[in-house]
């Protein structure tokens, strides 16, 4: 099963940069406040099909962080392991007839998780977990995701 899934953003508002836009909408998502100290490091940019460019900001919240999601904003939170992240079967790469650049997808559970969010799921995995720098901007999104 393939699935829409995100991390916590948004748009940087006036007056902000991505580190206080990143820690506010990590407040407003889930309720987690984290200062400026909790930033572990950055990914690369992903510019997306639909004309963003995520600034994907890596965070320590604590080993069980209490998380309060806003229903309003958020469907559903999902705690993936390193394990999982790491599993043999990911990444996957597949062909499309609309782009000459793979496709990334990311098994997670049974679900497979596209770019954007695979792509910076597997650039953390690379960088934070394998220690292997990888870029992964050039990773397509599926067609869904063109919008």
């Amino acid at each position: 099963m393939s699935w829409r899934c995100r991390l916590p953003g948004g748009r940087v508002e006036a007056g902000e940069e991505a580190l206080g836009a990143a820690r506010r909408e990590l407040h407003e998502e889930l309720g987690l406040a984290v200062s400026d100290t909790a930033l572990l490091g950055r990914l690369d940019d992903y510019p997306t099909r639909s004309g963003y460019v995520i600034t994907p900001l890596v965070f320590w919240g604590g080993a069980e962080p209490a998380l309060e999601p806003d229903p309003r904003e958020v469907r559903s939170v999902h705690r993936v392991s390193f394990r999982e992240l790491c599993r043999p079967d990911s990444p996957r790469f597949v062909s499309i007839p609309e782009s000459d650049r793979p496709v990334v997808q990311v098994p997670v559970g049974g679900d497979l998780i596209h770019a954007p969010t695979g792509a910076i799921l597997l650039q953390f995995r690379r960088v934070a977990i394998e220690g292997v720098i990888e870029r992964v901007a050039h990773y397509e999104q599926p067609v869904f995701a063109w919008r």
